[in-house]
């Protein structure tokens, strides 16, 4: 079978998928991407990059105000078809399915190069101006611009849903963000977590890494914190508040923070950074808080194998792989008290919930695991048997593999 993969970043939410597929001898995967963030290739998948936008193109954009979602994806829909028509003419390749990121325009017009190719599309996220990711707490009262650019933004996610086969979308969470009308076209299929890599160590060591000169013998309390960017999405300067209050009642706690100075979410701030806001609100001890950055998988392995407790923070939003993986790796969670999180974590059965805009809420659940290691241990691995269970990573593939297949005349 040919298969087309289609997302602006390679391997994006396909890096499991894509290897996948392609060890199947039946199979031949193409993939297509406007960048590579790897920086390497799967074994039997053809990898083709597609063209960056034009200075001209880009300079249209911005002239676009709340249509600019819909101009920057109607440009890599545009990449796309010219890719899809040099795969034909040159590769003499035509896919049997198409499977693609409908967030960026990837899978736009793919319908009109193959309408009789079934098309596979993964659904992230469909904005509200409330009851969603924007506007959730009730002091928080959009204006009629916020309104009218939020709606604009699903335009087309909405042509998407329109021609796609079907879809499939991660959580239950992110489904019911959908309009109903639509829904009956989506699957709640996760991409699957690897829990034989996300795995606990069979004794909680410490933590050691050369380059940072972070040396933290075995039995160190440590508090672990992961995301692409700090910011308030991600409820960093909360977490912040929170570990000022921990630190300063307990003097041999250390905290790793592990993500990028940058915002990925959310509105950007001017001229500064949530990092260096923190600066402004008196700092925090930098001989217990270890800024890591974004670090290779081995790190990551290691940081989250000696956390005595995580923390994951979360605006009502899209659920992140770290939180899954901090599960499957058995830690203690401290998880905030929102609808993506609340879908998988019980409050006292497999983590502690707290109040996301509550630094001393979050703190004083964080001390509830540090002070009671036996509660730590049943609910990390509580959380661990939660993954396993609904999100181990073979099962999720078959889950999409079988989906795949049923589109297939």
């Amino acid at each position: 079978m040919n298969i087309l993969l289609l997302h602006p970043s390679f391997p994006g939410q396909y890096l499991h998928l894509a290897p996948y597929l392609a060890q199947n001898p039946e199979n031949k995967v193409v993939f297509l991407a406007k960048d590579n963030s790897i920086k390497t290739n799967f074994k039997n998948v053809q990898l083709g990059l597609y063209k960056q936008p034009s200075e001209k193109a880009e300079n249209w954009v911005k002239t676009c105000g709340p249509l600019m979602p819909a101009a920057e994806a109607v440009i890599d829909g545009q990449q796309i078809v010219r890719s899809l028509n040099w795969l034909k003419r040159e590769q003499n390749f035509e896919p049997d399915v198409i499977i693609g990121h409908t967030g960026w325009g990837s899978t736009l017009y793919v319908k009109d190069v193959y309408p009789d190719v079934p098309l596979m599309g993964y659904f992230e996220w469909y904005y509200h101006a409330l009851h969603g990711d924007s506007f959730w707490w009730p002091d928080e009262i959009p204006t009629i611009e916020n309104k009218i650019s939020i709606r604009t933004r699903n335009a087309h996610h909405l042509l998407n849903l329109v021609e796609c086969d079907a879809g499939v979308t991660p959580t239950q969470w992110q489904f019911s963000q959908f309009p109903k009308e639509f829904q009956p076209k989506l699957s709640v299929i996760h991409e699957g977590i690897d829990t034989e890599f996300c795995r606990p160590a069979e004794k909680r060591p410490g933590l050691k890494l050369d380059d940072l000169k972070i040396d933290l013998p075995e039995g160190t309390e440590i508090i672990t914190y992961v995301a692409r960017g700090f910011e308030v999405y991600r409820g960093f300067p909360y977490f912040m508040d929170a570990i000022r209050e921990v630190l300063g009642r307990r003097p041999n706690t250390h905290v790793i923070i592990v993500g990028d100075d940058r915002i990925c979410y959310g509105a950007k701030l001017v001229g500064t950074t949530y990092r260096k806001e923190e600066e402004k609100k008196g700092g925090y001890d930098t001989k217990r808080v270890h800024f890591t950055g974004l670090r290779n998988r081995g790190d990551y392995r290691k940081i989250l194998q000696a956390s005595s407790c995580h923390v994951y923070l979360t605006r009502p939003f899209v659920l992140s792989w770290s939180f899954l993986e901090a599960m499957s790796f058995q830690c203690p969670i401290v998880g905030s008290k929102t609808p993506p999180v609340q879908e998988v974590m019980e409050d006292g059965v497999n983590g502690l919930l707290a109040e996301f805009r509550s630094p001393h809420h979050i703190a004083r659940r964080i001390e509830e695991l540090l002070d009671d290691r036996e509660l730590a241990q049943r609910l990390g691995k509580a959380a661990r048997e939660t993954i396993l269970e609904k999100f181990e990573l073979r099962k999720c593939l078959r889950k999409q593999e079988d989906l795949m297949y049923s589109l297939v005349k």
